[in-house]
């Protein structure tokens, strides 16, 4: 039977609903004005100021809730993107993520934006706020799978930074990018287990260190002033010695938004991180467990490179995403609720 809605009024927006690793991806496919700029960072300046109230009626409720995560696919400027993309999330919007890339990798392939798929895989270049990421999509039978991605350069921004955190004192956090900043510090810190403790004490404590790090530590991005800025703080189980076992973290980024996944920004950064110390050599793969969830994805450095003063690595990380649905959400002028709201 079909599912349609009654003759209404009204803006309608289509989606297409996907997860990887638990964490959630929704696609913005229909209903959206033009985004305007010359290149992608533009255009998310251009959303930000004239069109966040979109990004409210879908992210936040009575459509999304208080974690939801999006992706709208806008035009790129560099001509080897098959297509450029804009992150959001409940607080505004993000320069990367990899549970996006990894579902908008199979999105891309399934929806006809790659012309020409290719088995056992196939390339999909994605240019994300942060920069050209890559994206490969196994792809058999006319099926697509998994997918692996390689980073924008990942470097350690800095290790050792000692913060003063209100109820907690001074914290010692080490702070890596992998297309975007986070602050990462083992759990233990403040008597919690990534996998075990609750996660309201666990959001309370991530956040605490951000709003410090936010305060206290000056980031600065070498290419672009778009990208320095503090995303969030990922609490680890303090296993960042290489090992065949699991690595468990939890990341809580934005306002306070809890990832359901591994985080692939984050796996990027914690192996740049691990790289720069010494406790990982290039191509030793480690896998990086949700401490939410249990989901899992793959991370490995596999190249050298430079970006700007920074020694940093090329990063593969590697996961599942899956189709949860589609729909097709409207905008009635006279719900009083329609541009969307939070509990917090």
């Amino acid at each position: 039977m079909e599912t349609k809605l009654p003759p209404h009024t009204g803006d309608e927006l289509s989606v297409v609903d996907m997860h990887a690793g638990g964490e959630p991806l929704r696609i913005i496919r229909g209903g959206y004005p033009e985004v305007k700029g010359d290149g992608v960072l533009s255009k998310r300046r251009y959303f930000r100021e004239h069109l966040d109230h979109l990004r409210k009626a879908l992210m936040h409720e009575p459509r999304g809730h208080y974690d939801m995560y999006g992706a709208l696919v806008v035009d790129s400027e560099l001509p080897e993107a098959d297509l450029g993309v804009l992150f959001m999330h409940n607080e505004g919007y993000s320069t990367m993520c990899g549970h996006a890339v990894i579902a908008l990798g199979r999105y891309a392939v399934d929806y006809g934006l790659v012309k020409e798929p290719r088995s056992p895989e196939t390339q999909v270049n994605i240019h994300c706020p942060c920069g050209l990421v890559r994206a490969f999509v196994e792809y058999s039978g006319g099926k697509t799978g998994a997918v692996r991605f390689l980073s924008v350069p990942a470097f350690a921004f800095a290790t050792g930074v000692t913060v003063a955190v209100e109820r907690f004192g001074q914290v010692t956090v080490d702070i890596g990018y992998g297309g975007a900043f986070y602050a990462f510090v083992d759990a233990q810190r403040f008597g919690l287990d990534v996998t075990a403790s609750r996660s309201r004490d666990l959001v309370d404590a991530a956040a605490a260190v951000t709003s410090a790090v936010k305060s206290q530590v000056k980031l600065h991005h070498p290419t672009s002033d778009d990208l320095a800025f503090l995303y969030g703080t990922i609490l680890t189980d303090g296993k960042d010695d290489f090992s065949s076992e699991p690595t468990a973290n939890i990341c809580v980024f934005a306002e306070a938004q809890v990832d359901r996944s591994p985080t692939g920004s984050g796996v990027t950064a914690r192996v740049a991180l691990q790289y720069h110390k010494g406790l990982i050599q290039l191509n030793q793969s480690r896998t990086f467990q949700s401490g939410a969830t249990g989901s899992r994805f793959t991370g490995k450095a596999v190249e050298e490179v430079k970006c700007g003063d920074f020694k940093a690595v090329v990063v593969e990380v590697a996961g599942r995403a899956f189709y949860t649905g589609a729909s097709c959400f409207v905008q009635e002028p006279e719900d009083e609720l329609t541009g969307g709201f939070l509990l917090k």
